[in-house]
């Protein structure tokens, strides 16, 4: 696992570096003067403002690591086909049971965010789709039980 790739479409890879430059210059400055405002109140063992700053800045600078990491194993989908479903494709799907479309992007797992129809292609739907072209059917184990999808359309985003 440590020498594991990481993909990323370039909007991910974009997304991340903003991040990152952010943490590394307003939040670490923010941070800077909400410790030392914190330290002027005296007592440190018992000064809940210091503990607070103290653990945001334990969490940003876990973050900060985590992000340069991802940078660094990752690898950039750049040309997508739109012949088969790949990391990078927008596809159309039909639930064979309701009959409603949904399209999903197929993102690497740091760039997955259900709530903007972006799944992993590690997630079950993600395995099941890759490689697949228009017209399979697809079918997911889902908690409820199987859900069969048509793939209607791959795009590029």
């Amino acid at each position: 696992m440590a020498n594991e790739e990481i993909i990323l479409t370039p909007e991910g890879l974009q997304k991340l570096k903003d991040e990152l430059e952010e943490l590394k210059t307003v939040k670490r400055a923010e941070l800077a003067s909400r410790l030392k405002t914190a330290i002027s109140y005296g007592d440190l063992r018992e000064n809940s403002e210091y503990h607070s700053a103290k653990d945001d800045q334990a969490f940003m600078e876990t973050r900060i690591l985590t992000i340069e990491h991802i940078l660094r194993k990752a690898r950039v989908v750049s040309s997508i086909d739109t012949s088969a479903v790949q990391v990078g494709s927008t596809v159309t799907l039909l639930d064979v049971e309701f009959d409603e479309t949904i399209d999903y992007q197929i993102v690497g797992p740091s760039e997955a965010d259900v709530s903007q129809n972006k799944i992993s292609y590690e997630s079950p739907l993600g395995q099941a789709l890759m490689g697949k072209t228009v017209g399979e059917t697809i079918t997911v184990n889902a908690p409820a039980g199987e859900i069969a999808y048509k793939l209607l359309d791959i795009k590029v985003s």
